[in-house]
């Protein structure tokens, strides 16, 4: 079962580590000593967590009363928008994530698009790969 640090959950929550380590004292979150005697959280309670607070926490823009099929929303600042004829590149800086759209050039002109802008990228996806960290290479007898 994975076990995460308290930096390393704090940075897969996109929170300060104070703030973990305050879930932690209030009974939010449970951390044990690992073999080093460093504090770390179960990977499966942490994510738990996660969906917990994903669930009381309203996104920007989406107190509408809009139902919506797409559960994937990014919101942040409009960085670049790239306008040439008939499309338009619109990038948005998310948190740590970048995430970049094509659009007509007439639909950015119309949401009023321009780098400072808040904005939220709704992403339908039927193709999704998942990536995990790479395992260590193990030997195959013989030479290492």
């Amino acid at each position: 079962m994975p076990h995460y640090r308290i930096s390393e959950a704090a940075d897969l929550l996109g929170v300060s580590d104070d703030t973990v380590r305050r879930w932690v004292d209030d009974g939010h979150l449970r951390a044990v000593p690992d073999a080093a005697g460093r504090k770390v959280v179960d990977g499966a309670a942490l994510a738990r967590h996660a969906q917990e607070v994903a669930a009381r926490t309203v996104p920007l823009g989406r107190d509408d009363g809009v139902g919506r099929s797409a559960r994937n929303r990014f919101t942040g600042l409009v960085t670049r928008v790239v306008a040439d004829g008939v499309m338009a590149q619109v990038e948005l800086q998310c948190g740590p994530y970048r995430v970049v759209s094509l659009m007509s050039s007439e639909a950015a002109t119309e949401l009023g698009l321009e780098p400072g802008s808040l904005a939220t990228a709704v992403v339908k996806a039927t193709n999704v790969i998942v990536e995990t960290p790479a395992a260590p290479r193990r030997s195959r007898g013989g030479r290492a």
